[in-house]
């Protein structure tokens, strides 16, 4: 194993995370223990599985890549991302892929299930670090960019066939920046954002009636069916609203009993809201505010342009997740269904997460900022 330097990683970057990752297992411990109960007969089920299948191994990863050269990612890059093309295409293999709300987005391997777009999230942040650091002229579109999206279309056709929206969304969202970033001609940037509303636009059209197009019917018109499709945004909506400004206390939410569906997951933040009030949701928000913030600094200051595109696609991910979540809960955007970093139960997303915020730790190591 090889260090990337005898400089420590950065501290205040370590502290933020650990803090959002102990308050994250504190208020999953509370918003799941219902559900818990309910489904398996036990109470700390879903905070068990968070610990021993996200953070324990999520932890090792942690230490592993914030002590690893980063620059041996570069190297290992075109066989990550052919292992998370091929995890992509397992969910689409009876008996192995698994299917959840009309998306198959999950795989079980020996009793385990796992969410591949989370491994393929990091593994086009490494791909595409490493073929915009390789010095191709962007300007050409033919010689330049387009050999870029080719190799990036497998794991976004992939995903587009799940259908998982909120994770292309996120995929979508990354790519950009990382492209801009770059210094890819803006009118290049702007020709693929109108291809994306199109596409998304030709994804309503060819499914009028699917669970995506009922979700954005009910973001425009929350009050419609509210027993049915609308009935999630709507106990989001009592939940935050009853935290009020001091919250009920933790631990005492009324709508993770049984009330509000997925309070484990993507509804978590609604729990936090209701639980501790407008304050403290307003302190989380400030805090991956200001982790968004110190990694971006870590990335501005990379010795080299794979390093700086590769942390600032990580933050990148995980600020826009954090608020696509959040946003969702609080009626700004239709439910996606993406989970909260950190804090929403979910082994892959946590694993893969603090994998992904080695790196970035690892790469302060050798990066040069104030």
């Amino acid at each position: 194993m090889q260090e990337a330097s005898s400089k420590s990683a950065d501290r205040l970057f370590l502290l933020l995370v650990g803090i959002l990752v102990v308050f994250g297992l504190v208020m999953l411990a509370s918003a799941s223990s219902p559900a818990g109960y309910s489904r398996f007969g036990d109470t700390f089920y879903f905070i068990k599985k968070q610990f021993l299948f996200g953070l324990l191994p999520g932890v090792f990863l942690f230490l592993i890549f914030a002590r690893l050269n980063y620059n041996l990612l570069r190297k290992l890059s075109g066989v990550i991302y052919i292992l998370a093309l091929i995890l992509l295409a397992l969910v689409f293999i009876p008996g192995v892929g698994l299917v959840l709300n009309g998306a198959r987005s999950w795989i079980q391997v020996l009793g385990l299930s796992l969410q591949p777009s989370e491994f393929a999230k990091l593994a086009v942040i490494i791909i595409l670090a490493k073929l915009l650091s390789e010095g191709r002229d962007l300007r050409d579109w033919k010689n330049g960019l387009m050999p870029v999206l080719a190799m990036l279309s497998p794991a976004v056709l992939l995903i587009a066939a799940q259908p998982d929206v909120g994770t292309l969304s996120i995929l979508a969202v990354i790519i950009f920046a990382m492209l801009y970033l770059a210094d890819t001609p803006k009118i290049y940037l702007a020709i693929l954002g109108l291809i994306g509303v199109v596409c998304f636009v030709l994804m309503l059209v060819v499914a009028p009636d699917s669970y995506r197009v009922k979700r954005l019917t009910t973001f425009l018109h929350p009050e419609l069916d509210p027993q049915g499709i609308g009935y999630q945004i709507n106990q989001s909506f009592l939940a935050v609203g009853s935290g009020g400004i001091w919250g009920l206390g933790l631990g005492h939410s009324r709508q993770k009993f049984q009330y509000l569906p997925e309070v484990q997951a993507d509804s978590i933040f609604a729990v936090i809201a209701e639980e501790m009030g407008l304050l403290i949701s307003v302190a989380l928000v400030v805090l991956i505010v200001f982790l968004g913030f110190r990694g971006f600094k870590i990335a501005k200051g990379a010795p080299d342009q794979f390093g700086h595109l590769l942390t600032a696609g990580i933050m990148v991910w995980f600020v826009w997740q954090s608020f696509l979540n959040i946003s969702t809960t609080i009626g700004l955007l239709p439910l996606t269904g993406v989970p909260l970093p950190f804090i929403s139960h979910g082994g892959s997303a946590m694993l893969v997460m603090l994998a992904a915020m080695g790196i970035v730790a690892g790469v302060s190591k050798k990066s040069n900022y104030k």
